[in-house]
Parts: C-alpha cells; structure tokens; sequence
C-alpha cells in the first residue's frame, strides 16, 4: 500500500502526478499494478469522522481505481465493505482488501461477470449473508472502448449496456429488500453522460442513462427514506484508460491534458465526494443529483 503519512497542511494544495505519462497500453481489464504512475488512492490529508461507522457496502469495481479508493475511504469511516471484479483482477482486489483490512475493517471479495443478472443478485445475497445487512451500494464498475459508430458492433454495445446501466438497474433492484430508511445508492456516471463523448457513443449513452434512472427512482424511493445519487467525474487515471482499445499509448500518456486543470483526478480526489453522499451527517437533504467532478469542466445550472 502506498504511504499515508503526509504532514502538509491540509489547506495546500496538494502536488498530484502531471502528464505526460509514460506511453502504455493493457489488454482488457487492465491492472492496477501496471499503471505507470501508480494511481493515489489512500488520501492521505483526508480526516474521517465515522460517519459510517457500524454499515457495510458494497462496490462494484471495487478492486482498483475510484472503486478501491472508495472501499478504502469507506473503511476509514467505520464501514466494512464487499466488492466485486472480474477474475482476471484478483490481484488488484487483494491489494484493496489489504488496505481494508488495516483500517480495522473486513473486506469480502466477490469475483465474477456484471453482465450476468444472476451474479448482480448473488452479490447483494452474500454481501448480506456476511455483514447481516446492506447500507450503501456504489455502481462503479464500467466498461469503455473508443469506436465510432459505424464499427461499433452489436456484442461490444450489449456489453457496455450490460455493464454499465444494466447492472445498476439489476443491482438496485435485487438491494432494495434489504435497503433501510437512511440507506443510499451511489452511481458513478462520467462528465460524457453530459457533454458527450465522439468517440464514445456507446459509453455516453450508458452514462446519461445513469443520470436518468437516478432521477427517476429519487422520486420512487423518497418516500422510503433511501437516496440515490449519482458522481460524475471528468478524466480521472485508472486502469480503463489503457486498458481501452480505442486509446492509442501515446494518448494514455497525454490523459486528462483536455480538462480545464490540465490532467487527470487521481482516485483519492474522487473518493470523498462518495462519502459526501453516502453519509446522513452530509447530505441526508440530497437525492436525485448527479455531483460534477470535473476538474473545472463546467456545466449549466
């Protein structure tokens, strides 16, 4: 795990990796321990309050990026967490529950395929079996590849979709038995699900279909006393970015240059926001938004 201790003022700005990166490229999934740099996940000035201390989560993409950066900051609140990841990121799952489990917190591990609807049902069953209840579920995990149009084929847009919106969809429906008043849905959407993206049709679309279900089932569960809401990030340096085969390695290495603060988030910038909204002390008055952290993207409103 990448050291915490950082004594600098908590109101400096804090120095984070600047392109350009060293040129790369990953077949799909992609790893975490493969990135060059490394990602900054364990947000070090950050300075929990147990804010969700007793409740347990689950994350989806849990294993590396903004998902285990979540699962980390998550534990540091009090939470103990299950996060899913395909097989093929096992290692990169078992560096989170290390980090997990330093806190004091457990960490279950639930490897398999979110495009199977059986599995999304089956993640939310055990995570209940081992933890006795369900606080907190974040959609996170995602699927992209940069194609335009006329090669984007019908198996790859059943994939995105199933990825993406599907398994929200599925997810939401298989946890809300369990869902308490105070509980919450978190979904990380991106800034594509609302400027577009020209080489991500397929991914945009399931990113403003995010957006839309979030508001839709804000109305639905209010009266439940649940909250769902959903992240938007700009760029932000995890493993999908090379690991997109669309992305050539020379624009891996000039990642997140188009945002207005000229580089991509890291992970430990993202994973607040994911408190912010999971915890009654913070935003028990919210629901039905999609939060912009675009690194100085703007947006109307």
């Amino acid at each position: 795990m990448e050291d915490v201790k950082d004594h600098t003022p908590t109101a400096a700005p804090l120095a984070q990796p600047q392109p350009p990166f060293p040129t790369q490229h990953q077949d799909a999934p992609g790893l975490e321990s493969e990135l060059d740099p490394a990602p900054r996940y364990a947000a070090a000035r950050y300075r929990s309050a147990n804010k969700l201390e007793g409740q347990t989560a689950l994350i989806t993409g849990g294993d590396s990026g903004i998902g285990r950066a979540v699962a980390l900051i998550f534990a540091r609140e009090g939470a103990n967490v299950a996060i899913s990841y395909l097989p093929q990121e096992q290692s990169d799952a078992e560096v989170t529950r290390s980090a997990v489990q330093r806190t004091g917190r457990r960490c279950l591990l639930l490897p398999g395929d979110l495009t199977d609807p059986a599995f999304c049902t089956e993640l939310v069953e055990r995570t209940v079996q081992e933890f006795g209840r369900l606080d907190i579920l974040v959609s996170n995990a995602a699927h992209q590849n940069r194609k335009p149009l006329d090669q984007l084929a019908d198996d790859e847009l059943e994939i995105t979709f199933e990825t993406n919106i599907y398994a929200l969809i599925r997810l939401s429906r298989a946890a809300l038995p369990h869902l308490k008043p105070g509980s919450s849905i978190i979904a990380t959407s991106s800034e594509t699900g609302i400027l577009g993206s020209a080489m991500l049709p397929d991914y945009s679309a399931t990113k403003g279909a995010i957006n839309a279900f979030v508001k839709a089932m804000a109305m639905q569960l209010i009266d439940q006393g649940i909250r769902i809401n959903a992240v938007a990030p700009g760029p932000v340096w995890t493993p999908l970015n090379p690991a997109d085969a669309g992305q050539p390695p020379d624009k891996v290495a000039s990642f997140g240059t188009q945002a207005p603060m000229k580089r991509a988030a890291q992970p430990e910038e993202l994973a607040p926001a994911y408190v912010f909204l999971a915890s009654n002390a913070d935003s028990s008055y919210i629901t039905g938004i999609v939060l912009p952290v675009m690194g100085g993207e703007t947006i109307g409103g």
